[in-house]
């Protein structure tokens, strides 16, 4: 089982629907996957069709409450792909998790627990760097970034880069930067293609060489409570999001 925390403090850049479609192109490339959002927005459950009313258990009864990780799985129409939802009641875990002992490892303490592990677990994380994306980095093997092409994207990368390096320095040595993947790409868009050359060399091998384009598809996928791979599998930002999934399941391989 390899964890992948999906973390942007900047929010719109493309962080949930990079997270529900990578796990979507990863079942379609064979790999059964359990999607954790633990954003309070809940916006990755939605995107799969899990609505509030149907939610049930929660990250938030597992977090906070103690709830065994196995009773909030909810299953999604996507094929071996599974999802634990989240909801607006998170908001508040920082609070009422206070200073309890190890209240940054309960995320991963819960997933040690689970039963029947998938291939991949990947984690919506809030667009913020609370004490929800601490757990998440606690219990990832790894970091996932999104980065929208446009003018602001690498304020803020150093910050998320630090914070990784003192979550690895403190509480989880092992955890790397699997990679940082550009999103929103217009290629009509001069700037997007000099943000693309900018990243690249400021950060070029943990840059992935698949870029998500801005499209049309994408956007309207997460009304209908799908992925675009299971909306409009042939259009362009669906071939991105299996081209990200082959490249990531690549760079395992090489590793």
């Amino acid at each position: 089982m390899r964890v992948l925390a999906v973390v942007n403090q900047k929010g719109g850049v493309g962080k949930t629907t990079t997270t529900i479609n990578l796990a979507a192109a990863l079942t379609l490339l064979g790999k059964s996957v359990l999607l954790i959002d633990i954003d309070p927005q809940g916006n990755a459950s939605t995107g799969l069709g899990v609505m509030r009313a149907d939610r049930g258990v929660t990250i938030y009864d597992v977090m906070v409450e103690g709830a065994p990780l196995k009773e909030a799985i909810h299953e999604t129409p996507v094929e071996n792909l599974n999802l634990i939802p989240s909801e607006v009641d998170l908001s508040g875990a920082e609070l009422e998790l206070g200073s309890q002992e190890g209240r940054t490892t309960r995320l991963k303490e819960a997933l040690a627990g689970l039963p029947d592990k998938p291939d991949y677990v990947l984690i919506d994380c809030p667009p913020s760097l609370s004490l929800l994306t601490v757990n998440a980095l606690a219990a990832a093997n790894a970091v996932l970034v999104p980065l929208q092409c446009e003018f602001y994207a690498l304020e803020g990368l150093s910050q998320l880069l630090k914070t990784v390096e003192l979550a690895k320095a403190n509480i989880n040595p092992d955890l790397i930067i699997e990679g940082v993947m550009l999103t929103m790409y217009d290629k009509r868009n001069r700037l997007s293609e000099q943000v693309a050359k900018d990243v690249r060399t400021h950060l070029g091998r943990a840059v992935f060489k698949t870029i998500i384009p801005r499209n049309v598809r994408i956007a309207e996928a997460p009304s209908f409570g799908m992925p675009v791979l299971s909306y409009d599998r042939h259009c362009a930002g669906s071939k991105a999001y299996m081209d990200l999934g082959r490249e990531l399941l690549s760079r395992r391989r090489k590793s």
